[in-house]
C-alpha cells in the first residue's frame, strides 16, 4: 500500500466530533459504544483527568496571590476577569481575551475554555429539564420559530443521560419543571428552607426546590465504573475534581469512551471548515490546522458532530463555504448565525434575616436554592414575553477577632463568631428571545492566527429584558418583604451578554427548512450527515440552565445517525 493511502486511511473515521465539552464528549461516548471508530477534534491543549489539575488540592496559602487574580492580569483580560469562576487557582481552563480575539459591535464577554473537557471543568453543574412549556412558548407567542420537538421526544432521552452523570435533586411534581432520576439532595440552610414553606404556603404557583446539580452524593454502580467517587462538597469545582464528584467530560463520557478502543482524540486541532463534495452532495470530512505547526491537513467520515460551542460551531459552519453553499453549510434558509440569544444574569437582589439566632451554617455546598420561572407559565399574564427563574440562598456566616497579640490572638483565632444575621441572596436566571438582527459572522478582512475570519458577535438587551428586570426586583421584593427579610437591597450589574455563559442558537432546529438550520434530529436540513447538538441547535433559550438538554439531545442525535448510517440513509 502507498504511503498515501497510508496516511488518506489513517485520517478516515467512521465519525467525527468536533469539539470535546459537555455535548462533544457525549457524542464520542455515544459514537465509540455504538462501535464506530470515532475522531474527536478540540483546538485546546489535552487535559487528562487528575493527572492535569494542577491546583485541585493546593491549600490557600500555597497560592502566591492567595487566590485572588493579579491586577495586571485583570488589566490583560477585561472579559475574563469578570467572570465568577476566574480565580488564580482556575486561571489556566480560561481563554485569554487575546487569545483567539473577537469583534463586538455591541459589548460581548465571551468566557472560553479551550482544552480537551473544554467548559465543562468549569461549569456551574445546575441541571434542570425543560417541559412543554418551554418547547412550545415560540409558538404560543409568536416569537422566533417552533421547536420541532416536545418534550416528549426528550424525555427518555433525559433520563438515559441523567442517570448516567448522576443529578442530586427531589422530585418535586412541578409540571413545568419535570422531575428526573435524582440520587439524594444535599441538605437546604434553615432559612432556605423557612423561605420554601412561607412561599408554598403564601403562593400557589411558586415554588422554592434544592437547586438539582451535576453532584455524586451517593454514587450508583455506573459512576463507579466511570471511575468516579462521592463529591465530597469542598466547592473548589473550578479546580477539577480529584474524585469526579462532579460532571465532566475528563471524568466521565471521554475515559468511558476510551475503554472502548473506538476513540481517537487529536488536541491542538483548530477546525477550519467541513469538506463538502458536490458530486456526492454531502459533507465527507474537515480540514483543520495544527495550532503548533500551522499545518492544514483533512479528515474523512460518513458523518460529522459539530460541537464546539455555540459561538465556535456558528463559525465554522459559516466558514465552510462551497459553490453548493457559498454562504455557510447547510444555509439554504438564510438563518445560519441569526437569532443568537443567551441568558439575562443582570438583577440580583439580597436582604437580611433576624431570626434562627441558635442556628448556623458549617461546611460547603456546591448549590443552593432554586426558584422555578413562575410569571407566564400558563397564561400571558405580563406586559414581556417568557419569564425567568432565580437561585436563592440563605446562610450565616462568621468573623473572628484578630486584635491582640500571642496567646490572646491563638485563642480569638480558634472562637470564630457567627455573625448577628442571616444573609439572603438570589440573581435572575431571564429567558431572552431570540432575534434576526442577533447575529454571529465572519469578517472576511480579519484573519486570525490560523488563517480564519475572524467572529463578529453582536447582541444586546432590548426593552423586553428591561421589563423583566423590573419585574423581578418587583416580585422578589415583595417575597422578601412579606417573608420578613429586612435591609433589601437590588442590584442591576449592567453586564453585558455573555457572562451567563449560556450563547446559544445560530443553528437553531425548525421544522421548516425555509426558517430554520436543523430538523428534529439536529440534522441539517440540507446537509443529512452533518449534526450540530450544542448551543448553536437552540431555537428558543428557557429559563433553565441549557448543558443537560444538550447532552439529551445529543444521546438522542447520535442514536438516529447511527441507524441512518447502518441503513444507508446518510
Amino acid at each position: 500500500m502507498s504511503n498515501n493511502n497510508t496516511s488518506l486511511q489513517n485520517r478516515t473515521f467512521d465519525a467525527i466530533v468536533i469539539g470535546s465539552g459537555i455535548s462533544g464528549g457525549w457524542a464520542a461516548k455515544e459514537f465509540t459504544e455504538k462501535g464506530l471508530k470515532t475522531l474527536v477534534l478540540e483546538r485546546g491543549r489535552d487535559v487528562k483527568h487528575l493527572k492535569d489539575y494542577p491546583t485541585t488540592s493546593q491549600f490557600p496559602w500555597e497560592f502566591p496571590h492567595r487566590g485572588q487574580v493579579p491586577q495586571e492580569i485583570k488589566d490583560a483580560n477585561p472579559s475574563i476577569s469578570r467572570c465568577y469562576a476566574y480565580k488564580e487557582d482556575a486561571m489556566h481552563f480560561f481563554v485569554k481575551d487575546n487569545d483567539h480575539p473577537y469583534g463586538q459591535p455591541k459589548p460581548f464577554d465571551w468566557i472560553r475554555g479551550y482544552q480537551v473537557g473544554g467548559k465543562s471543568l468549569m461549569w456551574a453543574r445546575q441541571t434542570q429539564r425543560w417541559s412543554d412549556f418551554d418547547f412550545e412558548g415560540p409558538a404560543r407567542d409568536g416569537f422566533a420559530t417552533d421547536w420541532p420537538i416536545r418534550y416528549k421526544d426528550i424525555e427518555p432521552w433525559y433520563s438515559y443521560v441523567e442517570k448516567f452523570v448522576g443529578i442530586s435533586g427531589n422530585k418535586d411534581g412541578i409540571a413545568h419543571l419535570p422531575d428526573g432520576e435524582f440520587l439524594p439532595p444535599m441538605e437546604l440552610t434553615c432559612v432556605e428552607n423557612y423561605f420554601k414553606d412561607f412561599v408554598k404556603a403564601n403562593y400557589k404557583d411558586r415554588h422554592v426546590i434544592y437547586a438539582r446539580c451535576a453532584h455524586l452524593t451517593q454514587p450508583q454502580q455506573v459512576h463507579l465504573d466511570q471511575g468516579r467517587g462521592q463529591c465530597q462538597k469542598r466547592d473548589l469545582c473550578q479546580r477539577g475534581c480529584p474524585f469526579g464528584g462532579y460532571f465532566s467530560s475528563n471524568s466521565s463520557t471521554l475515559p468511558w469512551a476510551e475503554k472502548t478502543g473506538n476513540l481517537t482524540l487529536r488536541p491542538f486541532s483548530v477546525v477550519h471548515s467541513i469538506i463538502y463534495d458536490e458530486q456526492k452532495g454531502k459533507a465527507t470530512g474537515v480540514r483543520v490546522v495544527d495550532t503548533n505547526t500551522k499545518e492544514m491537513m483533512e479528515y474523512y467520515a460518513n458523518v460529522i458532530f459539530v460541537n464546539a460551542a455555540a459561538v465556535n460551531t456558528n463559525l465554522i459552519l459559516l466558514n465552510s463555504t462551497s459553490h453548493r453553499f457559498p454562504n455557510g453549510l447547510g444555509n439554504d434558509s438564510g438563518v445560519l448565525g441569526k437569532y443568537f440569544a443567551f441568558h439575562n444574569y443582570r438583577a440580583h437582589i439580597s436582604g437580611q434575616y433576624e431570626g434562627f439566632k441558635d442556628s448556623t451554617t458549617d461546611g460547603r455546598r456546591p448549590t443552593s436554592a432554586y426558584l422555578p420561572r413562575f410569571r407566564n407559565v400558563m397564561k400571558q399574564e405580563t406586559d414581556f414575553l417568557r419569564g425567568y427563574a432565580a437561585g436563592f440562598s440563605g446562610g450565616r456566616g462568621s468573623h473572628t477577632d484578630t486584635n491582640g497579640f500571642g496567646k490572646s490572638l491563638k485563642d480569638q483565632l480558634f472562637n470564630s463568631q457567627p455573625d448577628d444575621t442571616w444573609y439572603v441572596g438570589s440573581h435572575m436566571m431571564g429567558e431572552t428571545i431570540p432575534k434576526e438582527k442577533s447575529t454571529v459572522t465572519l469578517d472576511s478582512n480579519r484573519k486570525d492566527e490560523w488563517g480564519i475570519p475572524q467572529i463578529n458577535v453582536d447582541v444586546d438587551y432590548d426593552d423586553n429584558d428591561e421589563k423583566m428586570i423590573k419585574d423581578f426586583f418587583e416580585q422578589m421584593t415583595e417575597m422578601y418583604t412579606k417573608a420578613g427579610f429586612t435591609n433589601i437591597n437590588t442590584n442591576d450589574s449592567k453586564q453585558a451578554p455573555g457572562l451567563d455563559i449560556h450563547e446559544m442558537g445560530g443553528v437553531r432546529m425548525g421544522l421548516d427548512p425555509k426558517t430554520s438550520m436543523l430538523n428534529k434530529w439536529n440534522q441539517l436540513h440540507a446537509c443529512t450527515n452533518v449534526f450540530v447538538t450544542d448551543g448553536a441547535c437552540m431555537t428558543s433559550t428557557s429559563t433553565q440552565n441549557p448543558s443537560l438538554t444538550y447532552m439529551a439531545l445529543t444521546a438522542r442525535a447520535v442514536d438516529y445517525a447511527v441507524k441512518q448510517l447502518k441503513k444507508g440513509e446518510i
